[in-house]
């Protein structure tokens, strides 16, 4: 199903069905998409025209995030679901503030790996940072070849990023031990940084059709799911929460940085159906 306008197919590629990272990746104006992945990505539109937008305020948290943590130190990360790369890659956000700062990145998707091994090589970057292709389900085995790339020193505090990943998790999965696997790893002084689609409290306008988007994920490579606020911060127990703790993602730490996206929902950022989060460990 591809055209002349396709990157070519990387070793391992799935074009059978939509690709999460991939659809994501053109709703933020990226080219690591197939025609699959447009096709899909038109149809949520009908159903949802804010969806590139709702991307955009995603990307733009994560960038505050990390540019949190740098500012408090932080000058390594672990970021599992990491996606294709595009405009504000967690490494670049980190070594604008600190020069020093190393990236480990984890995916799934080999296009995702692909892409981001040719990024930090044409930056001349990789080997001060890494990239892996590992499932977030087996944190043992992602933990233990973060290690071994040498980028990481489990000695010093590492920040955590779980951003745009956790509910293409189904509640059928031990979602909150994963999680606290990768915690229990971390040394004291670590942060988690992550977010989550809810429908708490969340706002409706007209052509507002989620549940349909809901459905169509159901034919992707990873249908996603919603939690609650509660079941969100339970992800948190054990850490200190960083002001505001559990907040909008269009509206966390707004001040911090120029979020264009984010700034449209200032004003009612439930709508975005967004939750964000940063906790530190103790």
């Amino acid at each position: 199903m591809t055209t002349q306008q396709d990157p070519e197919v990387p070793e391992g590629v799935d074009l059978e069905r939509p690709n999460v990272a991939r659809v994501y990746d053109w709703f933020l104006g990226g080219s690591a998409n197939w025609a699959i992945d447009r096709e899909f990505g038109t149809q949520v539109l009908k159903q949802f025209p804010e969806v590139k937008t709702f991307a955009r305020v995603g990307r733009d948290f994560l960038g505050r995030g990390v540019g949190y943590l740098a500012r408090q130190g932080i000058t390594q990360f672990l970021d599992i679901g990491s996606g294709v790369p595009t405009v504000g890659n967690v490494h670049q956000i980190a070594s604008a503030i600190n020069p020093d700062s190393r990236v480990v990145y984890v995916d799934i998707e080999p296009v995702a790996v692909a892409h981001s091994q040719l990024l930090l090589e044409r930056e001349g970057l990789l080997g001060r940072h890494a990239v892996l292709q590992g499932d977030v389900r087996d944190p043992a085995d992602i933990w233990k070849r973060a290690l071994e790339t040498g980028v990481i020193d489990p000695r010093q505090p590492i920040g955590l990023v779980l951003v745009g990943l956790l509910y293409f998790l189904g509640p059928e999965e031990p979602v909150h031990e994963m999680v606290q696997r990768y915690l229990d790893f971390l040394p004291s002084g670590s942060y988690f940084l992550s977010s989550h689609l809810t429908e708490d409290g969340v706002t409706r306008k007209e052509g507002d059709n989620r549940e349909n988007v809901q459905e169509l994920y159901k034919k992707t490579s990873a249908p996603f799911h919603l939690r609650s606020r509660a079941e969100f911060a339970a992800f948190f127990d054990g850490l200190e929460m960083v002001e505001p703790g559990i907040d909008w993602m269009a509206t966390w730490h707004l001040d911090e940085a120029d979020s264009r996206a984010s700034d449209r929902f200032a004003d009612d950022p439930t709508f975005t159906g967004g939750l964000g989060g940063l906790g530190r460990k103790p």
